[in-house]
């Protein structure tokens, strides 16, 4: 063997000493990795554990065997004498691989800052908001890397830029309904005009409760059962309706009494009905009023308040009211009226004949 031959301008010696430092450094970082790694595992789940701690354990669970190899080759290289474009090359696949590695670290620190801020917040739209700066990051972060990586391996990135510019507008209108969509779900997060759990009426008769808020469509759970998925785009649009917003029900009924009731009679039906909605939970009255002179009724309305937003709450006690004025009302016989007509027929040189009808 000629040991004075050079191969690339380095002697075989020289090649031998920096494969075997390599491979020595390679497996250095292996063994090192994987105790690191063990021990990571052990703590990744404890949440006692201060947060510096838990997203050094996690970056190192992310991290990939190519940086290894990086270092690995720039260590060996310090023994041979690479000529340009050797050195180039080796530079470019250095670069590269530690900017995949920087790339994945990056996106598990956005993810993890951004789980911490979930796991802290009590606003129901953490999910969404989550969802949608995760996928942000994440095409900015790999953006980049792309970039990087290209420019290395000496790819006119000016040049592409600027041929991307023109493309990507050619790509925004093709999906910009998709894009509107995005953008909707973007000021869904931040105006917070619903939250999951909410039950919304929105126009064109659709209502549901919202199950979730994704990037493209909100999905809503129909009172029949049926799942209602609804573009982004138009939600905004819409005029909403959010009764997961209510703090309090506003009730109104009405009803009439008969015409023959007498006036004291009259007079006691407000304290009856006041009496009536007060010994209810959760409720407080507003008013009742003799208002009208309905065409067989006198006409009352009456208004109160559900401390509690939820529907069945308020028609137990809407029932419960009814069915306490029924029973006050017939104690003094005051009766509830129904529509009738009196027909009064004239007859020449006879009394009128009065024909009542229900």
């Amino acid at each position: 063997m000629d040991t004075q031959r050079t191969w690339l301008g380095n002697l075989p010696i020289d090649w031998a000493y920096a494969l075997g430092l390599g491979l020595l450094t390679f497996v250095a970082l292996l063994v090192v990795r994987r105790l690191v790694t063990r021990r990571a595992r052990q703590y990744a789940g404890g949440t006692e554990l201060p947060t510096g701690v838990r997203l050094v354990s996690t970056l190192v669970a992310k991290t990939q065997i190519f940086p290894l190899l990086a270092l690995s080759l720039i260590v060996g290289s310090k023994y041979l004498d690479l000529g340009e474009r050797a050195g180039k090359l080796t530079t470019a696949v250095i670069v590269v691989m530690v900017a995949l590695q920087v790339g994945i670290w990056a996106t598990t620190v956005v993810r993890f800052w951004l789980e911490e801020k979930r796991l802290h917040s009590q606003d129901r739209n953490s999910r969404t908001m989550v969802t949608i700066v995760q996928f942000v990051a994440n095409v900015v972060i790999w953006a980049l890397v792309l970039l990087l990586a290209l420019d290395n391996v000496g790819v006119q990135v000016g040049a592409l830029l600027a041929g991307l510019g023109i493309g990507g507008i050619a790509v925004a209108l093709a999906v910009q309904n998709v894009l509107g969509d995005l953008l909707a779900s973007v000021s869904i997060a931040l105006d917070k005009p619903f939250e999951e759990g909410d039950f919304l009426s929105l126009e064109g008769g659709f209502m549901g409760t919202v199950e979730a808020i994704g990037i493209k469509s909100t999905r809503l759970r129909a009172l029949s059962g049926e799942q209602i998925v609804m573009p982004n785009s138009e939600v905004v649009k819409a005029r909403i309706r959010n009764f997961g917003r209510m703090q309090e029900r506003r009730a109104v009924f009405t009803f009439g009494v008969t015409y023959g009731t007498p006036r004291e009679r009259l007079a006691e039906i407000p304290s009856i009905v006041k009496a009536a909605v007060q010994a209810q939970d959760d409720t407080r009255f507003d008013r009742c009023h003799l208002l009208a002179f309905g065409p067989s009724s006198l006409d009352y309305e009456v208004v109160y308040f559900v401390t509690k937003p939820d529907f069945n709450r308020y028609a137990d006690i809407q029932q419960a009211i009814v069915l306490k004025l029924v029973e006050e009302f017939a104690a003094r016989e005051v009766h509830f009226a129904f529509p009738t007509q009196t027909l009064v027929l004239e007859r020449a040189g006879k009394p009128p004949v009065h024909a009542t009808s229900k």
